[in-house]
């Protein structure tokens, strides 16, 4: 291997570091939250001044940059650079926003139930917290092949991945186990624009056939936010209205609680008490979640899987369906519906998705 080589190597090397070993408590810089006017989720590595990861990854940085984008795969190294810029930018702004909203919350002792949605992968030292519209059923597949109890993701059905897993969640130790994994596992969060993954799960469980979500959701829904109901809707709860969903969502007197599915990350997942080392997004989540695999030492041959086996021929939601869905509701109900994810907007550095908002 040339000098080259061996530098852009060592490069690399020292960018996966940051993602798979480096300790995640930053020092803080002082605060400075985003307007709307901030860059959008694909280029959060512009958040802030951008930093070195340390003082040695800059120099080996400055010396293989110019040799990088004219030697084979240079561009390929320049990329998991910039990735591992967008990370540190990521956890950067978290811890920003964790000091100012949140101050001494990483003081606190951590509970079985502020875990429950982690999930662990000894094997690779990996913790996974679950986050619903946001790549959860690939993401618990790659889990599955990393601890060998599936050969491929393509092998696991839907069903299987969510209820035959056979995957540990963080819950199930016991505090010293709890502990430890935290201090030296990997720990990994995938988000997703709040309003899209909010008109995600709509969908998906009130738009189609659901023996779960509409008689335990749906029938409550309909009998507290819809004059006139039918009996057969009463009897079903089956046909809810986007409008009606939203209702529910934000009456502080809920007539059936809360669900993962749409409960905001800030809560899901503790980001400011648990401290996530890898911060991904739905929106790149293939090249980032291949990144991460890499950068912790996965097989070469297992990559994130691209396939939607939920309602595959419904297309996905994007940001144009989630504005035809918001455009059902008025100014007042579009603010409050902000209100209620404003934390994740502000964690994860997602602009305001509707001029107006405040």
């Amino acid at each position: 291997m040339d000098s080259a080589a061996a530098e852009r190597s060592e490069a690399v090397d020292a960018a996966r570091s940051e993602v798979s070993g480096a300790d995640p408590r930053l020092q803080r810089p002082s605060l400075s939250l985003y307007s709307d006017s901030s860059p959008s989720a694909s280029v959060d590595s512009s958040v802030g001044p951008e930093q070195p990861v340390t003082k040695r990854h800059r120099k080996l940085l400055l010396k293989s940059s110019a040799a990088a984008s004219s030697a084979p795969g240079g561009g390929e190294v320049e990329q998991q650079l910039k990735l591992a810029r967008t990370q540190e930018s990521r956890r950067r702004l978290l811890s920003e926003v964790c000091a100012k909203y949140q101050p001494g919350v990483t003081e606190q002792p951590v509970s079985q139930r502020q875990v429950s949605r982690v999930y662990v992968e000894d094997r690779s030292r990996l913790l996974y917290c679950e986050v619903p519209k946001a790549g959860c059923s690939n993401w618990k597949r790659v889990l599955m092949v990393l601890g060998g109890s599936a050969a491929s993701t393509r092998d696991i059905p839907h069903d299987a991945a969510h209820y035959a897993n056979r995957l540990l969640r963080l819950e199930s130790y016991d505090r010293v186990g709890i502990a430890e994994r935290l201090r030296s596992y990997t720990k990994v969060l995938f988000v997703r624009e709040p309003f899209e993954r909010l008109v995600s799960a709509f969908r998906d469980k009130f738009e189609s056939p659901n023996s779960y979500y509409h008689p335990v959701f749906g029938r409550p829904i309909i009998s507290r936010y819809r004059a006139n109901a039918t009996r057969t809707a009463l009897r079903t709860g089956a046909g809810v209205t986007f409008r009606e969903f939203v209702q529910y969502l934000l009456d502080v007197r809920r007539p059936v609680g809360m669900d993962i599915h749409w409960e905001p990350v800030s809560q899901l997942c503790n980001p400011c008490l648990l401290r996530y080392d890898f911060i991904g997004k739905f929106e790149s989540l293939e090249e980032e979640a291949n990144f991460l695999l890499q950068s912790v030492g996965a097989p070469r041959n297992l990559t994130f899987p691209d396939f939607k086996d939920r309602n595959p021929r419904a297309e996905r939601t994007s940001s144009k369906i989630t504005q035809k869905y918001f455009s059902q509701l008025n100014a007042t109900e579009r603010q409050k519906a902000f209100d209620f994810y404003y934390m994740d907007y502000l964690m994860f550095n997602y602009p305001k998705p509707f001029k107006g908002l405040h």
